[in-house]
């Protein structure tokens, strides 16, 4: 899944190519792809693109006095094309979920893969009408996200850290791999509870935290649109590192696996050498 760095690399990728440019065609070509139907998408053509933000893990391309607000799910991407076929495509084939092509002949296609469709498309007056943007907490790179707003945040979550950081009413924008990646730098549990943490500990996750964060938009930055997802992966010191070593302690990297998902962690850095129960065996963590 996207998150935060990769949207953020995206958002300013579109910024360069798409700002300035007027809005030729937006098709919809997945059923399940567009969650509102007032405005229609056709209001956008001929509108001129005037900003790309960033909400989260939401996209926000403003044009016309409208908000195209897209996340990507799980398996959605972006897919910048500079020129498309004079045919328009059949909706429902494929992964291809909707199209925007502008008045110069370039654009980008947003896909989906696999059965499980969740990829939103939301054209609106405003971006706080999209109800995933509105619940949103914190951008965890806004310069008011101070140690002391993070602080008070853990303080009100009462929960494990790991879905903690994860939960987007929170903080906005970090999902399962960056807060695998953010525990192991900081080296803590991903199921030490926030009630359990000292000034130390949520000092030394904060700073973890920006500094996680920081470092992958950086790598992100100026990296082709095509090319992010690969950028990510080669990032990563824990996640989807499963029998790996670490690259800290040379221990090997464990996982946790849940219904849906799953960890990532090195025992020597982050449990005092003690693996965790897999949730898959056993419903108790302690």
């Amino acid at each position: 899944m996207p998150e935060l760095p990769e949207v953020e690399a995206l958002r300013a990728f579109l910024e360069g190519h798409l700002t300035g440019k007027e809005i030729a065609r937006v098709l919809p070509l997945a059923i399940s792809v567009l969650k509102t139907y007032d405005p229609p998408p056709t209001a956008l053509e001929g509108a001129t693109v005037t900003s790309v933000a960033r909400h989260g893990k939401f996209l926000d391309i403003g044009a016309g006095g409208l908000h195209l607000c897209v996340h990507l799910a799980r398996a959605g991407w972006l897919r910048w094309k500079e020129t498309f076929p004079a045919t328009p495509p059949r909706p429902g084939k494929g992964p291809l979920a909707l199209r925007l092509v502008t008045a110069d002949g370039d654009g980008f296609d947003l896909t989906e893969t696999g059965t499980a469709k969740r990829l939103s498309v939301h054209l609106v007056h405003d971006p706080m009408d999209v109800p995933g943007i509105a619940r949103l907490g914190p951008d965890p790179l806004a310069d008011s996200f101070d140690r002391a707003a993070f602080a008070a945040l853990l303080a009100d979550a009462r929960r494990q850290i790991k879905g903690a950081l994860r939960d987007q009413s929170i903080i906005a924008g970090i999902g399962n791999a960056y807060s695998d990646e953010i525990l192991h730098v900081a080296k803590m549990s991903p199921f030490k509870r926030t009630a359990d943490l000292g000034e130390d500990e949520i000092a030394r996750l904060y700073a973890a935290l920006r500094a996680t964060l920081e470092q992958a938009v950086a790598r992100a930055g100026g990296v082709d649109a095509g090319r992010l997802k690969a950028e990510k992966k080669s990032g990563m010191r824990v996640h989807g590192r499963t029998g790996e070593a670490c690259p800290v302690c040379g221990d090997t990297v464990l996982e946790v696996s849940f219904s849906d998902s799953s960890l990532q962690y090195c025992p020597t850095c982050q449990t005092g050498g003690r693996p965790l129960a897999d949730r898959r065996l056993s419903k108790f963590l302690k």
